[in-house]
């Protein structure tokens, strides 16, 4: 049985993560149809909150009880305002599931950050690296990244998140369907991980596809990218034409955004049992 899935979100790692056990690996709405994997939580209602400390937030998330060291062995801009860090792990049970994210702990620094993973458990499986994508903001672990960490610098890492509903990829007979994203941004420049994303569409055609979606966009778009991009906001035209019984929707994103499309899909009929969602914040 193939399940179709549309993923409605601002994240893109977290849906190359959960696709990595069957694929190569910050706004998006993703369209997925292949076996059914659902780490997100299920929620008929959000309400925004005031901003929180991590620690706050997450208080009652599963923590593991494994703290690593790590050690930064490559730093890179994914954009203007995002930087690729790139941590070798020194605990071998140090182990995560993909829609999990780590306590990050800077030594001299009270403060604790809270990262999402944007690499595959399989990378940390094969060779004991783990890789975090943070935008720069005034919040001290991530402007201590974006200032003052370099290569050699050490950290600590402790994983968390409750993955409700998380099925392991064990050949449970489910077919690989269809994958629709839609991923939208300021513009292409923050447009993350888009050649990764390419790479996918060209690799599997006809069961990868994507949508970029601008909203102030004021330079031309490359030639490359000019055939996926659409100008302006996700919107109920993109989703409808996506709604059937065997569709499951992903939503990534901040608060805001998923309250919106929770919404939208509610008004095109979409049941709330098939709508998805990471709910740490």
């Amino acid at each position: 049985m193939a399940c179709a899935t549309i993923h409605v979100g601002f994240t893109v790692p977290q849906l190359l993560r959960g696709a990595s056990r069957i694929l190569p690996t910050h706004s998006a709405l993703v369209v997925l149809r292949h076996s059914a994997f659902c780490y997100c939580t299920v929620n008929s209602t959000i309400k925004s909150k005031r901003k929180m400390d991590h620690l706050e937030r997450t208080a009652n998330n599963f923590r593991q009880e494994v703290i690593s060291q790590a050690k930064v062995c490559g730093i890179s801009n994914e954009s203007e305002t995002v930087k690729r860090l790139r941590l070798a792990i020194t605990n071998k049970d140090f182990t995560f599931k993909a829609g999990q994210w780590v306590d990050f702990f800077i030594p001299g620094l009270s403060v604790v950050g809270g990262f999402s993973m944007c690499s595959s458990p399989g990378l940390l499986k094969r060779e004991g690296i783990l890789e975090l994508a943070v935008k720069h903001t005034d919040h001290p672990p991530a402007h201590w990244i974006h200032t003052e960490c370099t290569l050699d610098s050490e950290v600590a890492l402790r994983v968390g998140a409750d993955l409700h509903g998380y099925q392991e990829g064990k050949g449970n007979g489910y077919k690989m369907g269809t994958v629709k994203l839609y991923y939208s941004a300021k513009n292409t420049s923050q447009l993350l991980f888009k050649k990764n994303i390419l790479g996918l569409m060209n690799a599997f055609p006809g069961k990868i596809m994507c949508r970029f979606h601008v909203t102030q966009q004021s330079s031309p778009i490359c030639e490359e990218l000019r055939p996926h991009v659409t100008e302006g906001r996700i919107c109920e035209k993109d989703l409808e034409k996506h709604v059937s019984k065997d569709t499951l929707w992903y939503i990534c994103g901040p608060p805001p955004m998923i309250e919106s499309i929770s919404k939208l899909l509610s008004d095109i009929g979409v049941p709330r049992n098939c709508v998805f969602f990471e709910k740490w914040w």
